[in-house]
């Protein structure tokens, strides 16, 4: 399942206790809308988790998008979790203060590297 533009994609992956969102491009005023539909969209499960590891500009219709989910979301019992935010993303997260609302957490993957065989 998923919602894509020039600018902007979303992934949606569902399983029984967990909603993986998975956001690539920009998040501003033009491409929001697709973010929150996407958000929206998701089925309650007793976490959504939004994979930001592929997005690159982060503005402030974004985070009010992301208060709005979280709002959302803990209202039907769940919790979101941001997930591998890109270094600039991770600054307006702090910048904001949003980081101390919402989890915010590196994947086990993240940052390690990858053995390949050769």
């Amino acid at each position: 399942m998923g919602q894509r533009s020039d600018r902007f994609r979303v992934e949606i992956t569902i399983d029984d206790h967990v909603v993986d969102v998975r956001a690539f491009g920009e998040i501003d005023i033009a491409t929001v809308g697709s973010l929150r539909a996407a958000l929206w969209a998701a089925p309650a499960r007793p976490t959504l988790r939004l994979d930001l590891s592929g997005v690159q500009v982060l503005s402030a219709a974004g985070v009010r998008a992301l208060v709005a989910a979280h709002l959302r979301v803990r209202a039907r019992g769940g919790e979101l979790v941001l997930v591998d935010p890109d270094p600039v993303v991770e600054r307006v997260l702090r910048a904001t203060g949003l980081h101390r609302v919402l989890p915010v957490r590196q994947s086990a993957s993240a940052g390690k590297p990858v053995l390949v065989a050769v």
